[in-house]
Formats: structure tokens, C-alpha cells, sequence
């Protein structure tokens, strides 16, 4: 497909968009949300088109610079009976224009940009299919914050509450939420989870549990399979009363059965395809967000960390992660700005021939809200960053962020990906280091603008500025460009049948 063709499905698809009607709740929304007034029957619609435009790191004669349109609509309705309510949501999912050139045969280069990634889930220029994301029942208790679900939904680790404080709640949102269990939500293809789930709380503090076994999705537009991956978690949330706190503990436990599946790690590929053994991961963590006034604004302050033992494998599993931001923003100025700095740092493996991987392992996130042009995830990862996000008018945010990138260790891979998504490919893709930590720098900047009740139109460019990690794989081209324009539409429908 050129790029005339390209555009032209861009502009169909987004006219559809716009005359379409139903949708999904917004990815970010809280997995709990107010259920509707007894009997009332709700249908919803949620579509999004988004043009991709990738310019990535130089790999002749492969295609490094190329566009694709992704096209996602679900359809869902739902219903509460007295203390019963239910949801059902199905969704297809079309990426228009994906290159078929956009995967190297260099083990070291790898897939070149995320078309590369939908390219080589189903080996097809136009994948595309229609699968059921949601189907659920809960029941939920006289006190409505204690509830009991069944069936396949989505969950997203981080968000038990919902707090009123606009800068807690996005910071909760964005900086803390979804670092371990999402739906990757940025990807077409999405992932839901089959089991079950429940919180108990009484005002300001939540129980949440929850055992699910993993779906098919993410690239692979076909999102019904459910996948030999399953989770449990458990949370520990409170907020202070006057919303200036809010805390987490929280334990994961992760169990990857795909005993076919060579793993990603440092150890060399002949010692991977004959470790059959299972991956078992625990995940033991805490994190706590406060903003407080202070002068002419607010200061806040950030902390997400995690401890994880089990076996990789053969392996035994030693690792860990944290996060510390801070921030300061002007609520007495026309637009808010906000300006914030922090640093993560993820463990990597400094030995691929002992008997324990160090390398921290991300489990099933949604990645891009924290590497949000997804060349590089967490994993053996240190990121220091600045950020400033202003609101010029009151449905736009102006956003934009400058990381400093270093591979923690480096006898350790370049890490890509947000988890297992098929029963073909382990999920993460890792790159050698060629011995070195300095990685690249990475400014972008974005644009989301609720236009009406309906209509949002988000814009983001990002360039990185690859290091002595990146020329080691890439030596034809250092530098790489990410891009897109996505327009989403939303649509609501209430009716209460006679009775």
C-alpha cells in the first residue's frame, strides 16, 4: 500500500469514527468503576485511528522508514440488576499498510519499529479480526465499595482507588498504575485476563484481589485464545482523608507454562532452547504518592518499588526495580505548569553463566506509558528524565519529556516489549549490549485535546539519540523518529426498560 492509499485509509477509517455510535471504557479508567442505576441498560462504542509514522535506526536494505494505520472499535453493553451487573464488549481490530521489510534477518537488529511487530504475529500486510474482550458478572455487596467478579475483563494494576485529588489521581494514572498488569492498552490487538475478582473496602482504603490467566492479543489482532500465563495479585491501598496520600502494598504472583517457548535473557540461545522448565515469579512491592501546597503550587512526591524471587527456568530469579519522582507545580498560574524530574532504574544480569537471573522482569504491563516511544522497556533499564505538562485550555494537556537512557548492566540485552501475547513468541525481545551502558537520549513532545464530549485528537513526536548501545546494532543509522495522530471517538447510551 503507498502512502496516497495509507492516507486515504486514515481519512475513511476516521470518518467512520465519527459517524459510528457506542465504546469501551477508556483504558485508564479505574477496573472498578460506579456501576449504573438499578435496571438501566447501557451501550457504549469506543473507536480509535491512529497513523503511525516510524523512522527507525538505519538497517539497509530493510525498511526503517515507513507509515501503518491502526483502527480499533468496541462495542459493549451492560446492565445492573439490584446488586448484580453485568458487561459484555467485543471489539475489532484492523492495522492497515503494515511493510513487510520491516524485520531484519540480523538476529541483532531484530524487529524495526512496532509495524515489524504486527507484521511478524500473523505474517500479513492487513491483519485484522473481531474478538470477544469482555464478558462478565459481578455481584456487589450493600456496601458498594465490596464487590466479586467472574468471567474476562480487563485489570490494571495500581488503580484499586480513585482518588478525588486531580494530581493524585494523575499521577496514580500515569506514573504508578499499570507498571506490572495491564491490558497494553497502546496496541491494537489489547489483552484481557479470565478469571476472577474482588475488592473490599469501607471508605478510604481497598482490598483487592484477583487470579486470572492471560488472553491472546497485544499484535496479534486475535485476542479470544487464552494463553498458558497466569497471575494473582494482591493490594493493600489507602488515601488519607484530606487527599494528600495515597499508598499501595501490593504482592504478584506470575506463572508462564509456555514450556515451548524459548526465553529471552543473556544466556546464549543453545542453553535457552534446552531450559523447558517453567517461569514462576514472585513480585513483592510497595509505592506511595503525595502532593502537598507550598507557595504559589504544590510540591509532590513519587515512590514505586519491587523485590522479585522465584525461578526463571533453571534459574533462580533475584531482581528488583524502583521509581523516585518529584515535582512542583504552579496552580495559581493560567495553564498549571508543571514541572517534573525523576529516576528508575530496573536490575540487569551481569552473569549469563551462574545459576540466577537478575534481570528485573516487567511481567505483563502496558509499557508505553512509561517508554512512550516503546523502543526500550524496564528491564535492565536506568532512566533519568525531566518533564513539564502544561494545560493551556481546559480539555488540552501540552506534555514533554527528555530521558537519559542507560542499560543498568552492560553483559545484559537491550529489552523490548510488554509480555507475553501468543503462543508463538516469548513476548520479550532482547538485543545485544555490545558491552556497553550508555544507551540514548530521548526528547518527545505531545498534544491531547478532548475536542467535544466525543471527539479527543492526540498528536506525539519523539526523537532518540542512540548511544554506543545503539550503534553497536545499527551502525548505518543512530537516530530514530516515532509519530502519530490519533483521533478517539466515544459514545454513550443509557435506556431504563419499563417495568
Amino acid at each position: 500500500m503507498t502512502l496516497h492509499q495509507t492516507l486515504r485509509a486514515f481519512l475513511v477509517t476516521s470518518v467512520f469514527a465519527s459517524t459510528t455510535a457506542f465504546a469501551q471504557t477508556p483504558p485508564s479508567a479505574s477496573p472498578n468503576p460506579t456501576p449504573p442505576a438499578n435496571h438501566a441498560i447501557s451501550f457504549k462504542i469506543y473507536d480509535r485511528t491512529r497513523t503511525d509514522a516510524y523512522n527507525w535506526y538505519g538497517a539497509p536494505p530493510y525498511t526503517t522508514t515507513y507509515p501503518f494505520v491502526e483502527q480499533l472499535l468496541r462495542v459493549s453493553i451492560a446492565q445492573r440488576l439490584k446488586h448484580i451487573d453485568w458487561l459484555a464488549d467485543v471489539a475489532s481490530a484492523t492495522v492497515f499498510d503494515v511493510p513487510t521489510t520491516s524485520i531484519s534477518p540480523l538476529a541483532s537488529q531484530g524487529i524495526l519499529g512496532l509495524g515489524g511487530n504486527y507484521y511478524s504475529a500473523v505474517a500479513n500486510t492487513l491483519p485484522s479480526d473481531v474478538s470477544f474482550r469482555q464478558g462478565w458478572i459481578r455481584y456487589t455487596a450493600t456496601a458498594t465499595d465490596s464487590n466479586a467478579r467472574i468471567g474476562r475483563f480487563e485489570f490494571f494494576d495500581g488503580l484499586e482507588t480513585t482518588p478525588t485529588n486531580p494530581t493524585l489521581l494523575w499521577l496514580q494514572t500515569n506514573r504508578v498504575s499499570q507498571r506490572l498488569i495491564s491490558n497494553f492498552g497502546f496496541t491494537n490487538g489489547q489483552r484481557s485476563f479470565d478469571g476472577l475478582d474482588g475488592h473490599y473496602g469501607r471508605g478510604s482504603w481497598d482490598i483487592t484481589a484477583m487470579a486470572t490467566r492471560a488472553t491472546q492479543g497485544v499484535f496479534n489482532q486475535n485476542a479470544d485464545p487464552e494463553l498458558n500465563v497466569d497471575t494473582q495479585y494482591l493490594a493493600y491501598s489507602r488515601y488519607d482523608l484530606h487527599n494528600r496520600f495515597l499508598w499501595r502494598v501490593f504482592a504478584i504472583g506470575y506463572h508462564d507454562g509456555r514450556t515451548g517457548i524459548v526465553k529471552t535473557d543473556n544466556r546464549p540461545l543453545p542453553v535457552r532452547q534446552a531450559d523447558h522448565h517453567n517461569i514462576r515469579v514472585g513480585t513483592y512491592g510497595a509505592d506511595l504518592l503525595t502532593t502537598l501546597p507550598a507557595g504559589p503550587g504544590s510540591i509532590d512526591i513519587v515512590f514505586w518499588g519491587v523485590l522479585q524471587n522465584g525461578n526463571w527456568g533453571l534459574l533462580s530469579q533475584h531482581s528488583g526495580a524502583f521509581d523516585i519522582e518529584a515535582g512542583y507545580r504552579f496552580t495559581n498560574i493560567a495553564g498549571k505548569p508543571w514541572l517534573r524530574g525523576g529516576a528508575f532504574r530496573g536490575t540487569g544480569d551481569n552473569n549469563p553463566s551462574d545459576t540466577v537471573h537478575n534481570t528485573f522482569f516487567q511481567l505483563l504491563p502496558t509499557p508505553r506509558l512509561y517508554a512512550r516511544f516503546p523502543f526500550f522497556d524496564q528491564m535492565n533499564s536506568s532512566d533519568q528524565f525531566v518533564q513539564i505538562i502544561d494545560n493551556p485550555a481546559r480539555h488540552l494537556e501540552l506534555r514533554s519529556d527528555l530521558h537519559w537512557l542507560q542499560l543498568t548492566s552492560s553483559n545484559d540485552l537491550w529489552y523490548q516489549g510488554g509480555g507475553a501475547y501468543d503462543n508463538k513468541v516469548f513476548g520479550y525481545a532482547g538485543r545485544p549490549s555490545g558491552g556497553h551502558n550508555s544507551f540514548a537520549t530521548l526528547a518527545d513532545i505531545s498534544s491531547d485535546y478532548q475536542l467535544n464530549h466525543n471527539l479527543a485528537i492526540n498528536l506525539y513526536y519523539a526523537h532518540s539519540f542512540g548511544k554506543s548501545v545503539v550503534a553497536a546494532d545499527y551502525p548505518a543509522g543512530h537516530n530514530a523518529n516515532f509519530g502519530f495522530l490519533e483521533l478517539v471517538y466515544r459514545w454513550g447510551l443509557k435506556q431504563t426498560p419499563a417495568r
